[in-house]
């Protein structure tokens, strides 16, 4: 029985080799960094093209086709793509992927053997010391830690790929800002025109007598609001601006893009997504990546139960030779006695993690489902709102305004009346802008509410199995 076990343990210690040595040769880093499942959801949830730019051709292929985009008024559509193609911090995103690659290459290579050279005389004595050590530890766990590494780069992928789906959200609704804000300045500038216009005309009848002073003042006070609610349309659109051309990663010549006079008219009818929260768990990147970081915790805690006595075994090989002596030929084991330390401190603290990864797995479900309604209800609400200064009260004004021309026509009613109906009319098709504004916002806020949040972020390496060096199985 005794040979029996300790020939079992030989052969599990060998096959445990063999696989550290097989997936040592393995290790290579791929020819697209990982980026590939990156590039494949831009086209598959966005239709737009991505490009990792690692070389000058890259580069220069990047800049012409931002160039050929930036000839035409942007739509909502180029805006996304320029946005994809030249944003820096995307760019940044991406060289992730070959940090967390490089890890995985790196924990799927073989250990470096040490060795020692040591020349020691006692008397008339020499004697020459060499000595080649291992860690044995280490080759013992690399396949796990390479499994781990691997789930750590595909964690650092999705929460790439949330990146760039986030930065495609965040640049419709700054298009649809900086578009909103131009539209709503326009019409600034009729209410201004129109107030310029009725101030002038009080001064003149107050002049002449046929105006007191408390008319006057309210027609001067009116184009002293229309001139300050210019000046604040005019900020809000510069601001709009410089964050889209932020988002968009453009600067000299290219801010100069050119966008369209108004927003796309609302849709005839609202989406209906009666299983919205099926939809949401099913593609949430969140929920996928609290999903695999459990996962990978688990596993992180089975290996720390195998190796909890084992984090500093090493296999050295001897050879020492004297002037006077035959050659010393031999090898050496060394590890801990689990004497004070048995490493249930380190289990402990891995079961925690793990419970921990699974709560926090809970609560990103339960968010996601709230984020998604609440994400849905708005943009319900947002239509519905649009949907009634569309059909009726920019109708009704419009309405109200053709019969007062007709009035003033027949000198029913003087000017200063005709000028404060079209005010009026100004003000409710500036509300309708704003309210178009925010469906097109709170559809795309619902369009990311099915993707995931924006705030999403790999799981800090603090809670994770290191694999240096120096230890194993921490």
């Amino acid at each position: 029985m005794i040979s029996f076990a300790t020939s079992h343990r030989r052969a599990c210690i060998a096959a445990a080799v063999l696989a550290s040595i097989l997936s040592g040769g393995c290790a290579t880093l791929s020819a697209d960094g990982g980026f590939g499942p990156v590039e494949q959801a831009a086209r598959d949830r966005l239709g737009k093209d991505l490009t990792w730019a690692r070389t000058d051709a890259d580069r220069d292929a990047i800049d012409q086709r931002v160039a050929e985009l930036l000839l035409q008024p942007l739509s909502a559509d180029a805006a996304v793509q320029v946005a994809l193609l030249n944003n820096k911090g995307l760019q940044a995103s991406f060289d992730e992927l070959g940090i967390s690659e490089a890890d995985v290459v790196q924990a799927g290579r073989l250990p470096n053997p040490g060795f020692s050279f040591g020349r020691l005389r006692q008397g008339s004595g020499t004697e020459i010391d060499r000595s080649v050590t291992f860690n044995f530890a280490r080759l013992l766990t690399q396949p796990m830690a390479h499994r781990i590494e691997t789930q750590r780069f595909e964690q650092t992928r999705g929460a790439v790929t949330l990146r760039m789906l986030s930065l495609a959200a965040d640049t419709r609704k700054a298009y649809l800002l900086a578009v909103a804000a131009d539209e709503t300045l326009r019409y600034m500038h009729q209410v201004q025109t129109a107030a310029e216009a009725g101030a002038e005309l009080a001064r003149r009848q107050a002049r002449v007598g046929n105006w007191n002073k408390l008319q006057l003042a309210r027609e001067q006070s009116f184009y002293a609001d229309a001139a300050l609610n210019l000046a604040r349309a005019e900020q809000a659109r510069g601001a709009a601006r410089e964050r889209l051309t932020r988002l968009l990663g453009l600067w000299g010549p290219q801010t100069q893009f050119v966008l369209p006079d108004r927003l796309p008219d609302l849709p005839q009818a609202p989406n209906e997504l009666p299983d919205i929260e099926q939809t949401a768990m099913a593609q949430r990147l969140d929920v996928q990546a609290a999903r695999r970081g459990s996962e990978q915790v688990a596993q992180s805690l089975g290996l720390t139960r195998t190796t909890r006595f084992l984090d500093v075994l090493e296999v050295s090989g001897h050879r020492n030779s004297f002037n006077d002596a035959p050659t010393e030929h031999g090898f050496e084991v060394s590890f801990e006695l689990p004497l004070f330390d048995w490493g249930e401190a380190r289990v402990a603290r891995a079961e925690s993690i793990y419970m921990q990864s699974v709560h926090r797995a809970a609560e990103t479900a339960v968010n996601a489902r709230s984020e998604v309604r609440g994400a849905y209800a708005g943009y319900r609400t947002s239509y519905d709102i649009a949907r009634h200064f569309r059909d009726e009260i920019v109708p009704l004004k419009k309405r109200i305004s053709e019969e007062n021309q007709l009035l003033y026509n027949g000198m029913l009613i003087g000017v200063f009346e005709l000028l404060a109906d079209a005010r009026s009319q100004i003000t409710s098709v500036n509300g309708y802008i704003e309210a178009l504004r925010d469906f097109w916002l709170a559809q795309a806020d619902l369009d990311m509410a099915l993707i995931g949040p924006a705030n999403a972020t790999p799981m800090p390496p603090s809670t994770l199995p290191s694999f240096d060096s120096g230890s194993a199985g921490h």
